[in-house]
């Protein structure tokens, strides 16, 4: 019994389970859902597509993760998304045989984006939400700038690889996102990075109190949420094969904060789960493509995805999972059965 109270209430027990159930309904509705197919040496299928399409998410998401787990959020990755992607099709469009330079000053932008929201949020003592919306409004601009208001078409064939090309017969994207999920849970589990995120996010106070350069970490982690959405621009923009400095990376930023919390991490800081912001981004993803494969009309999906993320947000609150399960306990208390035992005796 102790073990089963001890499994519902496991941080990632009910992200997993909505994530099994939109994959029952797949299979229910389409029977071949699961089912993979090896063409010219590449998988092809459902499930691979969904990790392909949410490769970018994945990534945004885990930058994100340590942020809000700080107490602070950024609102700017998709703006961050649109300036990197731009920043490599304006080099490539000049020699497309740059390839490495346009890697380079996609994540240059990246690490200037959030070296200027961790200064603003750290440093300056601005709202988070304030700092980064402006990067968000001016980082726009600039990736509009970039691309002169047009949609720049990319065909260096190297980069492109890194979006639509494949490495033992698995997307290249997937590969990245994994790697990156990987690096991060190291970062986070083997070093002190992780105590001092989770002590900044619980009590920012106490942590300046103790000596803890807590400024340092705050910084350090809006640095390491733009370098993702820079590496998730250069995936976007490759798997596009253009740089749209208007639409790239629209609405990113809802949809990672909707998998951090679908994961979750609490938004008031502290507690946090890199493995449950993964599934929070498949559970995106896997809705999106649940909704178009059952027939949804495209108009409904974000009422659809909107509904998803309430019922599962209410299931992982305590608080209200209390409050559903109070009749049943009642019902079923000791002394209810023994009232009713006995007057049925009487």
């Amino acid at each position: 019994m102790k073990r089963l109270h001890a499994l519902a209430r496991h941080q990632l027990l009910w992200p997993a389970l909505t994530l099994i159930l939109l994959i029952l309904l797949d299979v229910a509705h389409r029977a071949s859902f699961l089912s993979l197919t090896i063409l010219d040496g590449h998988l092809f299928g459902a499930p691979i597509d969904i990790l392909n399409r949410a490769a970018p998410l994945v990534i945004v998401s885990l930058g994100m993760t340590l942020v809000i787990a700080t107490r602070g959020i950024d609102i700017s990755v998709g703006a961050t998304v649109a300036m990197a992607g731009a920043a490599a099709a304006v080099i490539l469009e000049a020699d497309p045989s740059r390839v490495g330079m346009a890697l380079g000053a996609a994540l240059a932008v990246g690490l200037l984006a959030g070296m200027w929201n961790g200064l603003l949020v750290a440093f300056v003592g601005m709202q988070p939400i304030i700092a980064t919306l402006i990067l968000m409004v001016a980082g726009r601009g600039v990736a509009q700038l970039l691309t002169g208001g047009q949609i720049i078409p990319i065909g260096a064939e190297g980069y492109l690889r890194l979006g639509d090309g494949y490495l033992a017969m698995v997307p290249c994207s997937v590969w990245i996102a994994l790697v990156v999920s990987v690096v991060l849970t190291l970062l986070v589990n083997r070093t002190a990075l992780g105590l001092f995120v989770r002590a900044i996010g619980i009590n920012p106070v106490a942590t300046r109190l103790v000596g803890l350069r807590s400024s340092a970490i705050v910084f350090g982690v809006y640095v390491i949420c733009g370098l993702m959405a820079a590496v998730a621009g250069i995936i976007i923009s490759s798997n596009v094969r253009s740089a749209d400095g208007n639409n790239a990376g629209l609405l990113l930023e809802l949809d990672a904060i909707l998998a951090v919390t679908l994961g979750g991490t609490s938004l008031l800081g502290g507690r946090f789960s890199l493995g449950g912001t993964v599934l929070g981004a498949l559970i995106i993803q896997t809705l999106t493509y649940t909704t178009y494969s059952i027939g949804v009309p495209p108009e409904a999906t974000l009422v659809v995805k909107a509904v998803v993320v309430i019922v599962v947000s209410v299931i992982q609150s305590e608080a209200a999972r209390a409050m559903l399960l109070k009749p049943m306990k009642n019902l079923f208390s000791p002394a209810r059965q023994c009232a009713s035992t006995g007057t049925s005796t009487s």
